[in-house]
């Protein structure tokens, strides 16, 4: 095993210890806006944000999640 390969192992090991899982919220726009137009809800840069916001703000997420993978709209947000 390289130490490539090896520094891969232990990250991914770090990001699921202690029960914690990631956080996928890389959702396209197009896709997050598909959801929302069966909702009813504008598809707008602001309602994405609110949602995004929305799921970063839930009390005590950090207990739940060792990291987020973000879609880039959110990163610039």
């Amino acid at each position: 095993m390289t130490p490539h390969q090896q520094g891969l192992i232990d990250t991914a090991l770090a990001l699921v210890a202690d029960d914690k899982g990631i956080l996928a919220m890389d959702e396209s726009n197009c896709t997050c806006d598909e959801r929302f137009a069966a909702l009813g809800v504008p598809q707008t840069v602001e309602s994405r944000r609110s949602y995004r916001e929305l799921l970063v703000t839930t009390p005590q997420l950090g207990e739940s999640i060792s990291g987020a993978i973000l879609y880039e709209e959110t990163i610039r947000q």
